[in-house]
């Protein structure tokens, strides 16, 4: 009978610490609004910056590769 009340109680846990959560969540004022969106900016900057120089090396490489063949 335990195992059955301890796999009942997974539920209101989450419950529980879901209402918690959601009761301290306070909305971002704009100074941190716009913090967060510079930054998520200059992550996308980063990633895309990083995505085109491996893929500037990679088609010379994959050309030498292939080419060969």
């Amino acid at each position: 009978m335990s195992e059955v009340q301890d796999i009942l109680e997974i539920p209101k846990d989450f419950i529980k610490d879901g209402t918690q959560f959601l009761t301290r969540c306070t909305k971002p004022d704009k100074r941190e609004f716009i913090q967060i969106s510079k930054a998520v900016g200059v992550g996308f900057l980063v990633m895309g910056a990083i995505g085109y120089l491996i893929k500037l090396i990679h088609i010379p490489v994959n050309n030498i590769l292939v080419g060969a063949a």
